[in-house]
């Protein structure tokens, strides 16, 4: 099969990004796995900044995948032969075949487009079950920071229709503040600001870390509950004395570590999102869309965040 292989030293498709496209021997399918001809893939910044720089030459990355079951699990397990399908794994995506768990398989409406369904397993999926640690949302006030990204916009449009108030975090809220109100969001902050919020918050969705999550924290309302899911900021967080005092309104506040790999019961939560994606329900926020022969473009805008949406290589 073809595939983007990781290749820092023969002529790679990109110079920055490390890659080159290649020849790479067929999965071989587990008892629990299906085999996926696989249409689109979509790309995330974690795979892309740390994935890409910590693996061998010849490896296949991608989380990300969208396509048509090609061989059903043999031990009975998942979908049909010819069922359309989004796919997580924690590589193999960035291929024309890939096996995957069918724990981690979710099945797509007839004639969706796939790419736009590819963004559905790290983003979407993440913003879901961050928003379910958070419990009951209706009528609460939820803060995402990093909203702009392609989890932070699944979770503004997940977190509106749970019910609550949305309240989304951005560097530059005069350039995304129409887009993320468009998405859901009832207000729209920098996140160097969210200690001037007006009221505290119920629940924190934080995909930045560091100072923002510090921030974020001594906004939250008794109860609140923080949920680190990303960390854009690359920074440590160091707590001033205080900050975890459980006076004054901020008795039994939690904060939350999350990984998705972690989590059981994935494949109902990529159907879910499929089919809302596919029916228009969810907007997957695509801002960059292309062949994989130019998978380097993509990692280049990723890396260098002017993109703020998701990327989809169609497998071409």
């Amino acid at each position: 099969m073809r595939a983007l292989l990781v290749d820092r030293s023969s002529r790679p498709l990109s110079a920055s990004a490390g890659l080159r496209l290649g020849e790479a021997p067929d999965p071989q399918p587990a008892p629990h796995q299906a085999l996926i001809r696989v249409t689109a893939a979509s790309l995330n910044y974690g795979e892309v900044r740390f994935s890409l720089a910590d693996t061998p030459d010849g490896t296949v990355l991608g989380w990300d995948a969208a396509g048509v079951v090609e061989q059903a699990a043999a031990d009975g397990t998942g979908p049909a032969v010819g069922t359309p399908v989004v796919t997580l794994g924690l590589d193999g995506a960035w291929a024309e075949l890939r096996a995957v768990d069918t724990d981690w398989i979710g099945t797509v409406p007839a004639g969706a487009d796939l790419g736009s369904v590819s963004t559905v397993p790290v983003a979407g999926t993440s913003a879901l079950r961050a928003l379910h640690r958070l419990g009951p949302i209706l009528g609460r006030r939820v803060l995402v920071t990093g909203a702009t990204g392609g989890t932070g916009r699944y979770a503004v449009q997940l977190a509106r229709r749970g019910g609550a108030y949305v309240i989304a975090s951005t560097g530059d809220p005069e350039r995304h503040g129409d887009s993320l109100r468009a998405q859901g969001a009832h207000e729209v902050v920098t996140g160097s600001g969210l200690l001037h919020l007006k009221e505290p918050v119920h629940g924190v969705v934080d995909l930045v870390g560091g100072q923002q999550l510090i921030d974020a924290y001594s906004m939250l309302a008794e109860r609140g509950t923080l949920v680190a899911v990303g960390h854009a900021a690359h920074e440590g967080e160091t707590f001033p004395y205080g900050a975890l005092f459980g006076d004054n309104g901020r008795h039994d506040r939690s904060i939350v570590t999350f990984s998705l790999p972690a989590c059981h019961g994935l494949a109902p939560d990529l159907t879910w999102l499929a089919q809302h994606v596919a029916s228009g329900e969810l907007d997957p926020q695509i801002s960059w869309r292309g062949s994989w022969e130019k998978a380097g473009d993509a990692i280049g805008a990723l890396l260098e965040r002017r993109l703020h949406g998701k990327a989809v290589l169609d497998i071409t």
